[in-house]
């Protein structure tokens, strides 16, 4: 059913060569934290209660957790701080082109 509605979305499907999930070391990383911290200690009963208790630990995964590959910071604070580098950088330029006006 996958590949089907690949194929009618348009979507190119790329995946991961067996024994070789170090392709992708980040999302592996990403998906044993999921699987251990969320998805191993819950019985779903009803689609609202998954979706629920997913929702709370994604919430929880990004914003309250810091990340060391992100040097302590949450995604959240990282986000933050890349985007306040990101306009500063922004700002500078601009300034130092209606300098040269």
């Amino acid at each position: 059913m996958l590949d089907a509605w690949a194929y009618q979305a348009n979507v190119h499907l790329s995946f991961i060569r067996p024994g070789k999930p170090n392709e992708n070391a980040y999302i592996e990383s990403f998906n044993g934290k999921f699987r251990d911290e969320c998805l191993n200690d819950h019985w779903f009963i009803t689609m609202e209660q998954a979706r629920r208790i997913i929702e709370e630990w994604r919430i929880e995964y990004n914003t309250e957790r810091p990340h060391s590959s992100l040097g302590n910071l949450t995604p959240e604070e990282f986000a933050e701080r890349c985007l306040a580098r990101t306009e500063k950088s922004l700002s500078l330029t601009a300034d130092s082109k209606s300098n040269r006006d």
